[in-house]
């Protein structure tokens, strides 16, 4: 089965064809990134705007690339949700019409599913049942996984998702848009023994997460700091420290309490050096294996989507003409 795939969630512009035989075929992305950067985050009905101008012409450039008519397509994946409402109704509509316009079955995709699925595009996947760690911008979940469509949440951030954390943190210290990555450039450059945060949550039971504290913590501490270079850089390496920490120790609760050999992560955050390097260390010492996407499918890309999208499809699922769009929608809630 060859799936088109169209990712339009929240602020990159993104489309795919894979093919359950011979893999991904090809992906597009393009980044909103100069337009939020003059807002310090991402505006919604900009990022909407933008999808409407961009989607078409990445969709013709992606089939010239690859030299294939719109017909030659079995399938059509779009993400439903969760995400930004606007922008999600731009890829659900241009996706929606165009699988009618063919005559091929269309559904819309779960954009978390997406993230969770991404590590199964690489030459080594992971074997089901395995523990999953979402951690973006707007999700940080630890779930269960038993097989596609099967997943039991085990914890959830009851208020800012990790990588939001770093954004706004990033934010405080003047570090521009998008925060995350920047604030983790800057932390190579401090000093281990400056500060040492709070690890939240972790002190009592449970896999919950929380990080809004850390934020304002980080904020305390610059405002009563001498406010010089190397002091925000300090606060970087101990904000990142803090956050990668919290997440490994929830990890290794969660595979200690599933007896799990193994573990996914994905999401955005998920690119992060330092996370990598920590569980890399946690799964030699558990003895367990530890799976992520490349750096490309970390963040919001159209090849997950088009994963996903073909294992659903190949099961006979899909939708009716209505557009669906849902800005919340739990993982959980999938079949």
């Amino acid at each position: 089965m060859r799936v088109l795939a169209i990712e339009t969630s929240c602020d990159d512009t993104a489309v795919a064809i894979y093919d359950s035989v011979q893999g991904l075929l090809a992906h597009k992305i393009y980044s909103q990134t100069t337009i939020h950067k003059l807002y310090g985050g991402v505006v919604p009905e900009l990022a909407a705007r933008d999808h409407l101008q961009k989607l078409m012409p990445l969709l013709n450039d992606l089939f010239k690339q690859l030299k294939i008519p719109k017909n030659s397509l079995d399938g059509i994946a779009y993400t439903a949700g969760p995400g930004l409402m606007g922008a999600l109704l731009v890829g659900a509509a241009v996706g929606r019409t165009l699988g009618w316009a063919l005559g091929i079955p269309t559904l819309g995709v779960h954009h978390m599913e997406g993230h969770l699925l991404a590590p199964m595009l690489e030459a080594q996947v992971p074997s089901f049942p395995f523990i999953a760690l979402l951690v973006s911008g707007g999700h940080t979940l630890l779930v269960e996984v038993q097989k596609i469509g099967s997943y039991k949440l085990l914890g959830e951030s009851l208020d800012d998702a990790a990588g939001e954390a770093f954004d706004k943190t990033a934010k405080l210290l003047g570090l521009g848009y998008p925060g995350g990555p920047a604030l983790a450039r800057l932390a190579e450059r401090g000093n281990p023994a400056s500060y040492i945060f709070p690890r939240p949550m972790t002190d009592r039971p449970g896999l919950d997460f929380s990080f809004s504290g850390l934020k304002t913590f980080a904020l305390n501490t610059w405002n009563n700091s001498t406010q010089t270079e190397q002091v925000k850089a300090d606060i970087a390496y101990a904000f990142q420290a803090a956050v990668i920490d919290t997440l490994v120790i929830k990890c290794r609760r969660a595979l200690q309490l599933t007896n799990s050999k193994c573990l996914v992560i994905a999401g955005g955050v998920s690119a992060n050096q330092l996370l990598r390097q920590q569980l890399a260390q946690l799964s030699q010492k558990l003895g367990i294996e530890v799976f992520f996407p490349r750096v490309e499918f970390c963040t919001d890309n159209a090849a997950m989507i088009a994963y996903a999208g073909c294992q659903r499809l190949l099961a006979g699922q899909s939708d009716d003409l209505s557009i669906k769009a849902q800005a919340r929608w739990s993982l959980t809630e999938l079949s």
